[in-house]
């Protein structure tokens, strides 16, 4: 499998994923197959207690997000460039006050940034689309509860936000994923 990636594919799936977003409520076909799935899955841990339901389900996304961030991307190629980057990033360190070196350096750097978004990026192919369908879910499940608040003050999304940064960056730890 070609784990480079490619902008098209992602352009692709973003637009999809915009569509079903904008669209939710006109096609209620997508709609009523997401509640068929998640209600009496999610929607059951939710109802039990929310926040820890909601914690666990936070849990799951960011443990597939991570699986499909390491098996889908091409880690080996994301360490080299990273460490490519740290160097660079020394060199240029060294060279403040020769602005003429610096400016070199830093279009090398830049010439990075397309190949390594590609790269890092491929995962999104194959979550941005569920990622979306469940947001879509929990701004219909939450209103129906009437947006209830975690912790006093937090809306679902800040908590599923935060959550999944937090659990997110451990699970990246713990299986090194770049």
């Amino acid at each position: 499998m070609n784990k480079e990636g490619s902008f098209r594919g992602i352009f692709i799936v973003m637009f999809i994923s915009v569509m079903i977003a904008l669209f939710w409520e006109s096609f209620p076909v997508v709609k009523n197959f997401v509640h068929l799935i998640l209600d009496p899955t999610a929607g059951v841990l939710l109802q039990g207690n929310l926040t820890m339901g909601m914690l666990f389900v936070v849990l799951i996304i960011s443990l597939i997000m991570t699986l499909t961030q390491k098996y889908l991307t091409d880690q080996k190629t994301l360490r080299e460039m990273k460490k490519e980057q740290k160097e660079l990033q020394e060199e240029m360190k060294k060279l403040k006050e020769n602005p003429e070196k610096l400016m070199e350096l830093q279009k090398k750097q830049l010439e990075f940034l397309p190949k390594m978004m590609k790269v890092s990026m491929r995962s999104i192919v194959y979550t941005a689309i569920p990622l979306i369908l469940f947001f879509r879910w929990f701004m219909d499940f939450f209103s129906a509860l009437g947006d209830p608040k975690f912790f006093g003050f937090l809306s679902w999304f800040w908590f599923y936000l935060l959550g999944t940064l937090i659990l997110g960056a451990i699970l990246r730890k713990i299986m090194n994923v770049v």
